[in-house]
């Protein structure tokens, strides 16, 4: 029954739609600008600030050169951490096998907070949209196993979640 359910919850969100994005740089600077990027040209991004490569499209997307193409894959939390040892197992992507599905607060280092919908840099990480993405980050604590945290490129923040939601997911790995 739970496998048949998780196809008709996503048919029923429906994919997610996407708004146009506003940031507001007379207030402050980007958090997430540019210039701290670099584009490695293959489909991914190294974040200079954390010594992070990341990327570039959702799971269930396809880099074209240019953009993000395709509608992100939604996954339940153990389904995002098996989709990222497949992919390494399968030979991994832009030459590297050891992708993962990022912590808390590296993910939250991608988030552009002067932008809104959605709350990341839309030229480096093109057609993200404003939803939940998994961490790797679970709830620690007597009886919280079943949780983990889940943070939105949208206004929702960061918040926990029970491990069998369907949210999508970024990968990332240690730079080189």
């Amino acid at each position: 029954m739970k496998a048949r359910c998780l196809p008709l919850l996503l048919l029923l969100v429906g994919s997610p739609v996407m708004a146009e994005q506003t940031c507001d740089t007379q207030s402050y600077p980007l958090s997430a600008p540019d210039a701290r990027y670099i584009d490695n040209g293959d489909g991914t991004l190294t974040d200079t600030k954390v010594n992070m490569m990341w990327m570039r499209c959702s799971l269930g997307q396809n880099w074209t050169g240019t953009s993000c193409a395709g509608t992100p894959s939604a996954y339940t939390w153990q389904s995002a951490q098996d989709a990222a040892k497949e992919l390494d197992e399968k030979g991994g992507f832009a030459g590297h096998a050891d992708w993962r599905v990022p912590h808390i607060p590296e993910l939250a280092m991608i988030t552009e907070r002067q932008c809104e919908s959605p709350r990341i840099n839309l030229k480096q990480f093109p057609n993200t949209p404003s939803v939940f993405y998994w961490t790797a980050t679970t709830r620690r604590g007597a009886g919280l196993e079943a949780q983990a945290y889940e943070l939105s490129f949208g206004p929702e923040g960061a918040k926990y979640a029970e491990k069998t939601e369907a949210n999508l997911v970024r990968l990332m790995r240690k730079a080189q």
